[in-house]
């Protein structure tokens, strides 16, 4: 498989790999990067398809294999592992694959918000939104998935007088609104040939690797939130709360970066 992957790697000590979630990209983690970096080497990537991690000719379907396949070369590339790996989003869900396929290159997957909607209840009815939303896609183009996905996610509903505000400074509201612009350029894509590979994917847990499933404070309600807390439940672990919400990594980088070290450190 030829690689065409964007990453950057930044930083000493121990391997730290940051997995982007579905439309998003490595400078999502602009702000937290420089707070890792003095304990870790960071390696973050572009995915497949996403932003400057784009081929040339008609894209392809992406499969969970891939994405894989795809977080075990760039590991490769920035010296091998083992490494721990925090995901975010979809991210989440490639860290677990990746830990359940190459058990040896992983110590730590902290997965946050992973979208595992198959370990949902039967009856709820977010358990076919993949479905929904690609056949959405496929009859109405990026806007209507987009309009469904949204909804179905739960993506209007946060606090929105949470402590300190949406972002913990000026600065990462900027970043914010930076990584929302970027993930316009990226719908496309990810309806067309990555999302639903994503939202069918059901995790399989190595029981060797240490996996910490957070939430966000400020996304109770929302869709990923609720997976991660299912699979927190399937793992019979505790989840961790992280601050801000889906991308409290992005709004409150400094609070996020001082928990991620903690977890690691544990």
């Amino acid at each position: 498989m030829s690689k065409e992957l964007y990453y950057e790697v930044t930083g000493s000590g121990p391997l730290l790999l940051l997995i982007a979630g579905g439309t998003d990209d490595t400078r999502d983690f602009a702000g937290m990067t420089p707070l890792l970096s003095d304990g870790y080497t960071v390696v973050s990537y572009d995915c497949r398809g996403i932003s400057r991690s784009r081929s040339d000719g008609p894209p392809p379907d992406v499969s969970m294999e891939t994405q894989v396949e795809d977080a075990h070369w760039v590991l490769k590339a920035a010296g091998g592992g083992p490494a721990h790996v925090f995901g975010n989003s979809s991210g989440g869900l490639i860290a677990l694959a990746l830990a359940a396929r190459h058990p040896d290159l992983v110590r730590t997957v902290v997965t946050h918000e992973p979208p595992a909607i198959s370990l949902l209840s039967a009856d709820d009815p977010r358990r076919k939104l993949g479905h929904e939303v690609d056949e959405a896609y496929r009859s109405g183009g990026v806007d209507a998935a987009m309009t469904l996905f949204a909804a179905g996610a739960g993506f209007d509903k946060w606090d929105p007088d949470p402590p300190g505000g949406i972002a913990e400074s000026p600065e990462a509201m900027a970043q914010m609104q930076a990584k929302l612009a970027r993930m316009q350029t990226n719908l496309e894509f990810f309806f067309g040939h990555a999302a639903l590979p994503y939202m069918s994917y059901k995790p399989v847990v190595d029981p060797s690797i240490h996996v910490v499933v957070a939430v966000g404070e400020q996304s109770r309600g929302q869709l990923p939130h609720d997976t991660a807390l299912a699979l927190a439940e399937r793992l019979g672990v505790k989840p961790i709360m992280v601050p801000g919400g889906h991308s409290g990594f992005v709004t409150h980088p400094t609070a996020f970066a001082h928990k991620l070290r903690q977890i690691l450190a544990y």
